[in-house]
Protein backbone atom coordinates (compact mmCIF):
# COMPACT_ATOMS: atom_id res chain seq x y z
CA UNK A 1 0.00 0.00 0.00
CA UNK A 2 1.42 3.39 -0.94
CA UNK A 3 2.31 5.69 1.92
CA UNK A 4 0.08 8.43 0.56
CA UNK A 5 -3.02 6.30 -0.08
CA UNK A 6 -6.25 7.24 1.73
CA UNK A 7 -6.24 3.94 3.65
CA UNK A 8 -2.70 4.63 4.82
CA UNK A 9 -3.52 8.13 6.04
CA UNK A 10 -6.65 6.87 7.85
CA UNK A 11 -4.56 4.18 9.52
CA UNK A 12 -1.94 6.73 10.56
CA UNK A 13 -4.68 9.01 11.95
CA UNK A 14 -6.13 6.09 13.92
CA UNK A 15 -2.72 5.20 15.37
CA UNK A 16 -1.96 8.83 16.26
CA UNK A 17 -5.32 9.27 17.98
CA UNK A 18 -4.95 5.97 19.86
CA UNK A 19 -1.50 7.03 21.08
CA UNK A 20 -2.81 10.43 22.14
CA UNK A 21 -5.61 8.77 24.13
CA UNK A 22 -3.06 6.51 25.83
CA UNK A 23 -1.11 9.62 26.86
CA UNK A 24 -4.32 11.29 28.09
CA UNK A 25 -4.84 8.23 30.30
CA UNK A 26 -1.50 9.16 31.91
CA UNK A 27 -2.86 12.67 32.57
CA UNK A 28 -0.85 14.32 29.77
CA UNK A 29 -2.50 17.72 29.15
CA UNK A 30 -0.72 18.20 25.83
CA UNK A 31 -2.18 14.89 24.66
CA UNK A 32 -5.68 16.08 25.57
CA UNK A 33 -5.07 19.20 23.47
CA UNK A 34 -4.02 16.94 20.60
CA UNK A 35 -7.16 14.81 20.96
CA UNK A 36 -9.23 17.99 21.03
CA UNK A 37 -7.52 19.36 17.92
CA UNK A 38 -8.04 16.10 16.02
CA UNK A 39 -11.65 15.46 17.06
CA UNK A 40 -13.47 18.58 18.24
CA UNK A 41 -15.12 19.41 14.90
CA UNK A 42 -16.52 15.92 14.47
CA UNK A 43 -17.64 15.55 18.07
CA UNK A 44 -19.18 19.02 18.11
CA UNK A 45 -21.16 18.03 15.01
CA UNK A 46 -22.58 15.04 16.88
CA UNK A 47 -23.54 17.23 19.86
CA UNK A 48 -25.10 19.89 17.66
CA UNK A 49 -27.10 17.35 15.68
CA UNK A 50 -28.47 15.72 18.84
CA UNK A 51 -29.06 18.86 20.90
CA UNK A 52 -29.98 21.27 18.14
CA UNK A 53 -28.66 24.40 19.84
CA UNK A 54 -25.10 25.68 19.80
CA UNK A 55 -25.00 26.64 23.51
CA UNK A 56 -26.21 23.17 24.52
CA UNK A 57 -23.70 21.53 22.18
CA UNK A 58 -20.89 23.61 23.71
CA UNK A 59 -21.96 22.52 27.22
CA UNK A 60 -22.00 18.90 26.09
CA UNK A 61 -18.54 19.27 24.55
CA UNK A 62 -17.13 20.47 27.86
CA UNK A 63 -18.56 17.37 29.55
CA UNK A 64 -17.26 15.16 26.74
CA UNK A 65 -13.65 16.29 27.12
CA UNK A 66 -13.82 16.07 30.92
CA UNK A 67 -15.05 12.50 30.48
CA UNK A 68 -12.26 11.78 27.99
CA UNK A 69 -9.77 13.10 30.55
CA UNK A 70 -11.17 10.79 33.24
CA UNK A 71 -11.88 7.70 31.11
CA UNK A 72 -9.19 7.64 28.40
CA UNK A 73 -7.64 4.62 30.10
CA UNK A 74 -10.74 2.56 29.29
CA UNK A 75 -10.20 2.92 25.54
CA UNK A 76 -8.96 -0.35 24.04
CA UNK A 77 -7.65 0.01 20.46
CA UNK A 78 -8.07 -3.74 19.97
CA UNK A 79 -11.86 -3.38 20.37
CA UNK A 80 -12.44 -0.56 17.88
CA UNK A 81 -11.31 2.68 16.39
CA UNK A 82 -10.65 5.66 18.63
CA UNK A 83 -13.11 7.89 16.76
CA UNK A 84 -15.86 5.30 17.20
CA UNK A 85 -15.19 5.20 20.94
CA UNK A 86 -15.15 8.99 21.14
CA UNK A 87 -18.32 9.29 19.04
CA UNK A 88 -20.18 6.83 21.27
CA UNK A 89 -19.02 8.66 24.38
CA UNK A 90 -20.10 11.98 22.82
CA UNK A 91 -23.47 10.63 21.76
CA UNK A 92 -24.14 9.34 25.27
CA UNK A 93 -23.17 12.66 26.90
CA UNK A 94 -25.36 14.62 24.48
CA UNK A 95 -28.32 12.32 25.12
CA UNK A 96 -27.78 12.66 28.89
CA UNK A 97 -27.83 16.45 28.55
CA UNK A 98 -30.94 16.27 26.38
CA UNK A 99 -32.72 14.09 28.94
CA UNK A 100 -31.77 16.45 31.77
CA UNK A 101 -33.16 19.41 29.85
CA UNK A 102 -36.52 17.66 29.45
CA UNK A 103 -37.09 18.93 25.92
CA UNK A 104 -37.16 17.02 22.70
CA UNK A 105 -39.11 17.88 19.58
CA UNK A 106 -39.08 15.25 16.87
CA UNK A 107 -40.75 14.63 13.57
CA UNK A 108 -42.13 11.16 12.97
CA UNK A 109 -39.44 8.69 11.91
CA UNK A 110 -41.35 7.94 8.72
CA UNK A 111 -40.39 11.41 7.45
CA UNK A 112 -36.65 10.78 7.82
CA UNK A 113 -36.19 9.58 4.24
CA UNK A 114 -38.14 12.56 2.87
CA UNK A 115 -36.11 15.31 4.54
CA UNK A 116 -33.34 16.68 2.35
CA UNK A 117 -30.29 17.87 4.28
CA UNK A 118 -27.29 19.00 2.28
CA UNK A 119 -24.91 19.24 5.26
CA UNK A 120 -22.82 16.23 6.25
CA UNK A 121 -24.20 14.55 9.35
CA UNK A 122 -22.30 12.83 12.15
CA UNK A 123 -22.60 9.49 10.41
CA UNK A 124 -21.02 10.87 7.26
CA UNK A 125 -18.18 12.45 9.22
CA UNK A 126 -17.51 9.18 11.05
CA UNK A 127 -17.75 7.12 7.89
CA UNK A 128 -15.29 9.42 6.13
CA UNK A 129 -12.81 9.14 8.99
CA UNK A 130 -12.39 5.38 9.08
CA UNK A 131 -13.66 2.14 7.65
CA UNK A 132 -16.20 4.21 5.74
CA UNK A 133 -16.76 2.01 2.73
CA UNK A 134 -17.07 -1.17 4.77
CA UNK A 135 -19.43 0.29 7.40
CA UNK A 136 -21.61 1.95 4.79
CA UNK A 137 -21.73 -1.24 2.73
CA UNK A 138 -22.70 -3.25 5.80
CA UNK A 139 -25.44 -0.81 6.82
CA UNK A 140 -26.81 -0.94 3.29
CA UNK A 141 -27.15 -4.75 3.54
CA UNK A 142 -29.71 -4.34 6.31
CA UNK A 143 -33.42 -4.06 5.63
CA UNK A 144 -34.25 -0.39 4.99
CA UNK A 145 -36.24 -0.05 8.23
CA UNK A 146 -33.44 -1.66 10.27
CA UNK A 147 -30.83 0.59 8.65
CA UNK A 148 -33.00 3.61 9.48
CA UNK A 149 -33.32 2.45 13.10
CA UNK A 150 -29.54 1.99 13.41
CA UNK A 151 -28.86 5.43 11.95
CA UNK A 152 -31.54 7.07 14.08
CA UNK A 153 -30.44 5.40 17.31
CA UNK A 154 -26.70 5.72 16.91
CA UNK A 155 -26.13 8.83 14.83
CA UNK A 156 -29.05 11.07 15.79
CA UNK A 157 -29.06 10.33 19.50
CA UNK A 158 -32.54 8.88 19.69
CA UNK A 159 -33.11 6.54 22.62
CA UNK A 160 -34.73 3.16 22.09
CA UNK A 161 -37.84 4.34 23.96
CA UNK A 162 -38.13 7.43 21.76
CA UNK A 163 -37.59 5.31 18.67
CA UNK A 164 -40.35 2.95 19.80
CA UNK A 165 -42.73 5.88 20.29
CA UNK A 166 -41.88 7.45 16.96
CA UNK A 167 -42.19 4.19 15.03
CA UNK A 168 -45.32 2.99 16.90
CA UNK A 169 -43.62 -0.32 17.80
CA UNK A 170 -43.32 -1.90 21.24
CA UNK A 171 -40.03 -1.11 23.00
CA UNK A 172 -39.09 -4.80 23.13
CA UNK A 173 -39.54 -5.11 19.38
CA UNK A 174 -37.33 -2.09 18.74
CA UNK A 175 -34.63 -3.45 21.04
CA UNK A 176 -34.78 -6.88 19.38
CA UNK A 177 -34.61 -5.46 15.85
CA UNK A 178 -31.69 -3.20 16.71
CA UNK A 179 -29.87 -6.05 18.45
CA UNK A 180 -30.33 -8.32 15.41
CA UNK A 181 -29.21 -5.52 13.09
CA UNK A 182 -26.11 -4.91 15.22
CA UNK A 183 -25.29 -8.61 15.14
CA UNK A 184 -25.58 -8.55 11.33
CA UNK A 185 -23.34 -5.49 11.21
CA UNK A 186 -20.77 -7.16 13.47
CA UNK A 187 -20.81 -10.25 11.27
CA UNK A 188 -20.46 -8.14 8.12
CA UNK A 189 -17.59 -6.11 9.62
CA UNK A 190 -16.07 -9.27 11.17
Amino acid sequence: MAADSPDSSLSLERVALSRALARVAMQDRDALQEVYRRTSRKLFGICLRILGERADAEDAMQEVYLTIWRRAGSFDPARGSPISWLAALTRNRAIDLLRRSGRREMAPIELADEIADETPDAETALLQLGDDAQINTCIETLAKSDATMIRTAFFEGTTYAELAGRSAMPLGTVKSRIRRALLKLRECLG
